[in-house]
């Protein structure tokens, strides 16, 4: 599957949006993906986490014993990767806004964890989850998404493997160009602004 066929898989849910949005970092963007539709077919989630967890290096794959994502946008894509891999899948949740496992989630010391997101914009709640992970014992070998729309600069701390590298300018609130700037701006996320 190359990239075209990714972005296909994207626009085929109607989750390739173009417009104004606030991103979940707090930037602004013209374009969002929203990974929710895309992943709303089984059968896309599985096709888009089985092409990603194909393209891991050679032995990830055999490190790896579980699976953990942060709620609310990696739940489903954790779990795939996980049915891809064929490893359990845990997800963290921010009950007091701290990522945390919860709903009897454990892992033992060592565990080795991938952590799934579904999308990488700056990669604060990526290193947010992997601290969590590391302070309930695991092991993080490496992270993957299906979309980095970080332009490549997010800096995780362990090998980064997304499944799309987008490059779509994000903006600061107070730096947008006049075009976006005149649109009302929209939150599609999952977290609050």
């Amino acid at each position: 599957m190359n990239d075209d066929a990714i972005l296909d898989e994207f626009r085929a849910a109607e989750a390739l949006l173009e417009g104004h949005f606030i991103l979940s970092s707090g930037l602004r963007s013209s374009r969002y993906l929203q990974c929710a539709r895309v992943l709303m077919d089984p059968r896309r989630a599985a096709r888009l986490c089985d092409e990603l967890a194909s393209r891991f290096p050679a032995g990830l794959r055999e490190r790896i014993d579980v699976v953990i994502s942060p709620a609310m946008g990696g739940v489903i894509v954790g779990h795939e990767m996980g049915r891809s891999l064929g490893v359990p899948a845990m997800f963290l949740e921010r009950p007091t806004g701290t990522f945390e496992l919860r709903r009897g989630f454990r892992i033992d010391p060592g565990t080795r964890v991938l952590m799934m997101e579904d999308v990488v914009t700056t990669g604060l709640s990526s290193r947010e989850a992997i601290a969590a992970i590391r302070a309930a014992g695991g092991d993080v070998v490496a992270a993957a998404s299906l979309v980095d729309r970080s332009n490549g600069t997010a800096d995780l701390g362990v090998p980064f493997h997304p499944l799309i590298r987008l490059d779509v300018p994000s903006y600061h609130p107070d730096a947008l160009p006049a075009d976006l700037a005149a649109i009302p701006a929209i939150k599609p996320g999952s977290r609050a602004a």
